[in-house]
């Protein structure tokens, strides 16, 4: 394997049998289709609920398995890592979650998942589906994956807003409305200290030195804008608010849910650490955090590194924000 160290069996069989793991972990809460790898919230459908899916390449976790339940979402289909399900997996997630009130597909900006779930909308021509399309990333305009902005922190974010609207009865008409009002409204930016290693690769995607990091990377290991040498968190915090704040543009007296996220090798004292800096930055600009999340929310693997976003709220927002969510990777008030 030449240095890969992972707590792994056959590197073909990961996603597999953390699916089997996520079954085994949450009975309660959770039921797993294993032969369609898609995770289900165990009382879906919901009588004249709007559906709620996403689902996108293994590796992110706790998204988007994570963020099935009460709350959240109904459905979340697993590709293999770093890889976009296939159309029939969506198809047989939207049928299933269809209760009659139509589905919300939620898709990160990937082409692989773009084109997978429109398929898969079509080819499920019996249930009413709508699609939203998160693009939040600053960083760059295209990718190794994408065409145009790719999805990231915001997703999350939308998924918990969202699923509080459809668990009260909105339409799909309604829920895809707040969705798109969501999207428009957040911006994210991430950098990294270390590369990552895909199981099937085998090595890592990219190669840092020590004394280096990447600016404006994407989920997937993909390069960033910019390598520049290590600097502090506070000189950090600067190059990931700033882009965020100019390109909304944030104005001051807004309030924003802050969100900083670990690309899964930081560990929290070091996300609180950037998040002193972010708050720093933010009352500096005018801007109140109205809301805040720190953690390992959209990881990539086991990169080192951070993403901060900020999504701008009116109390609307703040109130499907603060409305109960119980799902394996994040819960309150439920």
């Amino acid at each position: 394997m030449g240095g890969m160290k992972k707590l792994i069996n056959e590197p073909g069989d990961v996603v597999s049998e953390a699916l089997r793991g996520m079954a085994a972990a949450h009975p309660d809460r959770l039921r797993v289709d294993l032969e369609n790898r898609i995770v289900y919230r165990k009382d879906a459908p919901r009588p004249g609920k709007v559906g709620l899916i996403s689902g996108g390449g293994s590796g992110h976790e706790p998204m988007h398995g994570g963020f099935v339940g009460f709350g959240m979402l109904d459905a979340a289909c697993a590709g293999e890592v770093f890889t976009s399900p296939v159309p029939d997996q969506m198809m047989a997630a939207t049928k299933e979650v269809d209760a009659g009130a139509g589905v919300l597909h939620i898709v990160k900006n990937y082409t692989g998942d773009v084109m997978n779930f429109e398929m898969a909308a079509e080819l499920a021509e019996d249930t009413e589906v709508l699609s939203v399309v998160t693009n939040d990333d600053v960083a760059v305009q295209d990718s190794l994956y994408t065409a145009g902005r790719r999805g990231v922190g915001v997703t999350v974010l939308l998924e918990k807003i969202v699923g509080a609207a459809a668990e009260e009865g909105r339409s799909l008409q309604e829920v895809a409305e707040l969705a798109t009002k969501v999207n428009d409204n957040g911006r994210s930016m991430g950098m990294a200290l270390t590369s990552c290693t895909v199981p099937a690769a085998g090595k890592p995607t990219f190669d840092l030195a020590e004394n280096e990091m990447e600016v404006g990377i994407g989920i997937h290991g993909e390069p960033g804008r910019q390598r520049l040498p290590l600097a502090p968190a506070k000189d950090i915090a600067a190059m990931l608010v700033d882009p965020v704040l100019g390109d909304l543009p944030y104005q001051q007296g807004d309030s924003v849910i802050a969100f900083v996220n670990g690309m899964g090798g930081t560990p929290l004292i070091e996300l609180y650490l950037m998040f002193n800096e972010v708050a720093q930055l933010l009352d500096r600009a005018g801007i109140t955090v109205a809301r805040s999340l720190v953690g390992n929310y959209i990881t990539s693997l086991e990169m080192a590194g951070c993403s901060v976003t900020l999504l701008k709220v009116d109390d609307e927002l703040v109130r499907l924000w603060d409305a109960p969510v119980n799902t394996p990777g994040l819960r309150w008030g439920a």
